[in-house]
Order: C-alpha cells, then structure tokens, then sequence
C-alpha cells in the first residue's frame, strides 16, 4: 500500500497547535437506553461494537510518522501497537450528574491534547447523566474526539454513518477480520523524500504564487488599508484576546420548525440567516450586560462552508457574515443578515476562500508553511486585540438525517465542541437532528467564566424572535378590529351619553433580567 501523507491543508493544523489551543473538534452524543434490547447497553457491548468497525475506516489504527527534521509533512502509518481499550474510556458523573457537571467534564476532556504517537481518536463513554431534564433517565453520552489534521469538518458526518445504525435492532456481532500493522518507512527513506520534496517545492510554488500575486493580493491590500484608515470598523472584543488551556462549552436547544418560522419573518431569509441573527442578538445581550458592547459597529463571524463539489479537504470556502449586534431591533438584525447573503464576498472572505491561496498552501514546503502558519497565528492574536478579522467561527457541521442508534440505544441528542485559537476565542457549532437543531458555542474559561449565562443569552435572543412569529397573526387581526372601529366610531358618538371604551391594555414584551440569566441551566435546552 502507497504511503499516505498529510496535505498541506491538513499539516497545517498540526503546525498551529500550541500549549493552550489544539485543533481537537469533539462529537457529542447522548443516547436513550430505553430502545435497546433489554434496556441496557454495557460498556462491553460498545467496545465490541467498535471494534467490529474498525476495518471500515483507516483512521481508527493509524498514527502520525512524522519526518525527521521536519524536512516534510507527517505520513499516515499503522500503529503496531494500537490498544483499543485505550482509545475507547468509560467514566461517570459524580452525583447529582447534572448538566452543568456534564459541561465541565466534556470540557476537560475536549481541551486535553491527542498523543500524537497514536492515533488522533479518543472515545468516552459517560454514565451518570440522573438528572437531566428534557432528556431520558439512563441516558448515556458518547464522546467521540479527534483532531483537524484527521478529519475535516465537512467530513465529520462520515464518522457517525461508521459508529451507528439505522435500525434499533443491533446487528449481529461478527468477528473483527484479522489485521496485521504494515512496517513503517525507514528514517533513511523519509529522509530522502523529505529533501527531494523540500528542493523541488521552489518550481512547484512558483505558478500557485503568480495566481495569490494576481487574485489574493488586491484583497489583501484592500483589507490592510481597511484596517489601518477605519481600525474600529469590526471592533475587538473580550473574545480576540489570547485564549487559556481551559475550555469552556455550553448548549442550546430548539426545534427546526421554531427556526423555520424565524426564517419566515423576513422573505428571502436562509434557516442559516435565522441561526447568525439569534446568535448576534445572543452576543448584543451578554456584552450589553457586561458593558462591553461596541456602540456602532457589528461584530462579524467566519463561517467555512464545503465548496460546492469539491472533494478535496482543501477546498473549502469562507463566509465573512456581520452578526448585526449593533441592531437592536430583532427583525431588523434579521433582514440586514438577509440581505447581506446576496452581497459579493468582502476582502476576508476573499482572503480565506481563495483557490490560488489553498494551492500555495499544499505546493509549499513543511518548513515555510509551518512557519508560515505559526506567524499567521501570531499576528491574528496581536491583531485580535486591536483589528480582528473576525470576533467568532460559526460552522454548520454535519448531522445524521434519519434516526441513529448505537447498539439499539436511539441517538437523541447531537452536538459538537469546536477548536478555538489566540485572537479567535470563541466558536459555534450548528448541529440538526431529528428535527432538532442545537447552538453549541465554546469558549475559554477566562474569556467566558459564565457559560451557563452566555446559554441563557442565546434562549433569551431565541425567544425574542420566537415572540415575533407568534405576533405576527395578532397584529393582523388587531389592525383590522381597529379599523373596523374607525368605520363604525362616527356612529357611535352620535349617540349621547354613551360612554367611550376605555383603550385595552398593552403587555409589555418580558425581558430576562441579569439575576434570571445568572441561574444555572440544568438541561441543554
């Protein structure tokens, strides 16, 4: 079998990982027990289960050889001595095993980094979870981490196809086939790749260079002049600072069918435009109450997309989309996020999308697009404090679109924990399931010491718009009982002494108050 090496795109996360921030994304899973054969699934029968998949994808028993002095990118190799039972760990909650509890510990384990000497998987499998409301007593979640250098993004959907089933009856247990480790390259041998590709990669980078010199640098200088004429044009927030080791998540749910009637509200707006609007109104609220909020200018999300066909890893493309939290009319957020879809990319996105830039990337050596990369990373975090790119990520990941189960149990909750770096430390992940659809955002602890109140600013934005859709139909009728008394008042006041109706009161529209979103969610949605 031909040695498999990391792309450059892929490399470059490895390059960037640093004490306090690795490219370790997280699927989180919670699982209804009641389903499966017995109503029980042991620890035992999900490491069978694992087990009996592990053929299907390379991933699962390979680990990273990296060349000597870092003359090439990392190849993909078997792990001679690869341990399942190391990769797949089973832990409980102390009592009461409550939501928060659940938070805190998925955080921990999200932030430890991957042995790069194994492979970049780790599995946990959570008991404990009493007192959860909302969700199944005898829940159990499965936590499943990795690295960016593995799995893309876009891709992470293909994990679950190999983890679970369609069906609530388990398949019958087969014997995992036989499987032997293939020796690993020589030192020697990477060495003599590593030196071949470093002297061609000059002649390789020339062409991808002409194109960036073409395509990418009016975007650039668009964008340097940007920042050094209008520096407070995307302001900086508590969130583009340098980020600790310590993570933070939280989460959110709602029903697709909520966000489809938000997405209504305004004609021509996206389910995506919905979600950016509840999000923006989320950050408005918790900057506003810790007196941080930028006054005049919207804070801005970047946003990966695959690229429409695109099969490789690489392409990807890249939203720079403005949260609108300097708007603090909710339907007016809305229609400005609308809007702002149809708009041409701006000079960031431009930037981060650009083919001739993913080209570069991969034709250029380890060493150049190592430090290439760790410069990049650098300047974002000065930058962040003063001129960020963008105040979040927020990324759509995929999800399973038909019921899934894990040994008969029925998967019913589905959320994932993202990756944060210096000047860029706070991320959303948008996942959907089973009609469902979960804002999940994570965060450091010294940026965010209050995740449970950020949540609760999330469902205090959600229920604003909520609101809205319920109103639209009574405002209808409303107007039209006032014109109708408009019609008919002439008559009435001809005739005397007949007293005027008093006017119907109005209600007033119920917002949260700060000691109400300090309380402490014990549920994830």
């Amino acid at each position: 079998m031909p040695m498999r090496q990391l792309s450059g795109h892929d490399a470059g996360f490895l390059y960037t990982d640093t004490t306090q921030a690795n490219a370790n994304v997280s699927l989180l899973h919670i699982h209804d027990q009641r389903t499966a054969p017995g109503g029980v699934v042991r620890f035992k029968q999900i490491l069978t289960h694992i087990e009996g998949r592990l053929s299907a994808a390379p991933l699962f028993r390979q680990r990273l050889q990296r060349v000597p002095m870092g003359l090439d990118h990392p190849y993909w190799v078997d792990d001679p001595n690869f341990d399942l039972e190391y990769h797949v760990r089973h832990i409980a909650l102390p009592k009461p095993g409550d939501w928060r509890q659940f938070c805190i510990q998925v955080s921990r384990i999200h932030a430890r980094a991957l042995d790069l000497d194994r492979p970049l998987w780790e599995a946990y499998v959570i008991e404990g979870l009493d007192s959860f409301l909302d969700l199944p007593p005898g829940s159990f979640a499965l936590l499943f981490k990795t690295h960016l250098a593995a799995v893309d993004l876009h891709r992470l959907g293909a994990l679950s196809s190999l983890l679970y089933d369609t069906q609530a009856t388990p398949l019958a247990a087969t014997p995992p086939a036989p499987w032997f480790a293939e020796s690993a390259p020589g030192r020697l041998k990477l060495v003599r790749r590593g030196l071949v590709n470093s002297v061609t990669a000059p002649l390789r980078l020339a062409r991808p260079l002409l194109r960036v010199a073409t395509s990418v640098a009016p975007a650039a200088a668009a964008l340097a002049s940007e920042m050094l004429l209008r520096p407070q044009n995307l302001p900086a927030t508590r969130f583009n600072a340098i980020v600790s080791p310590h993570r933070v998540f939280e989460t959110r749910r709602f029903t697709e069918a909520e966000f489809e009637a938000i997405r209504a509200l305004v004609p021509g707006a996206t389910l995506d435009d919905a979600v950016a609007a509840v999000i923006g109104g989320a950050l408005r609220r918790y900057l506003d109450d810790n007196g941080e909020l930028p006054p005049t200018h919207s804070l801005a999300a970047i946003v990966p997309e695959a690229a429409p066909d695109g099969p490789a890893p690489q392409q990807l493309r890249w939203r720079h989309v403005r949260l609108g939290t300097d708007i603090a009319d909710a339907r007016q957020r809305l229609t400005t996020l609308a809007a702002q879809a149809q708009d041409a990319p701006d000079e960031v996105a431009r930037l981060l999308g650009s083919p001739a830039l993913a080209e570069a990337s991969e034709q250029a050596s380890a060493a150049l697009l190592a430090w290439s990369r760790r410069l990049v990373g650098r300047a974002s975090a000065r930058l962040g404090s003063s001129t960020p790119p963008a105040n979040c990520t927020l990324a759509h990941l995929p999800a399973p679109t038909q019921p899934m189960f894990l040994c008969g149990a029925r998967l019913s909750y589905f959320s994932a924990i993202l990756p944060i770096t210096d000047g860029l430390g706070l991320a959303f992940a948008v996942t959907r399931y089973d009609g469902r659809l979960v804002i999940s955002p994570t965060s450091c602890r010294e940026l965010m010491p209050d995740p449970e109140v950020f949540a609760q600013c999330v469902r205090d934005s959600f229920q604003e718009y909520l609101a809205l859709t319920v109103q639209r139909p009574v405002r209808r009728i409303a107007a039209a009982k006032k014109a109708a008394k408009a019609i008919v008042k002439p008559k009435m006041a001809a005739r005397p002494g007949r007293p005027a109706a008093a006017p119907a009161p109005t209600a007033a529209r119920p917002r949260a108050s700060s000691a109400g979103r300090a309380r402490r969610a014990t549920r994830p949605g």
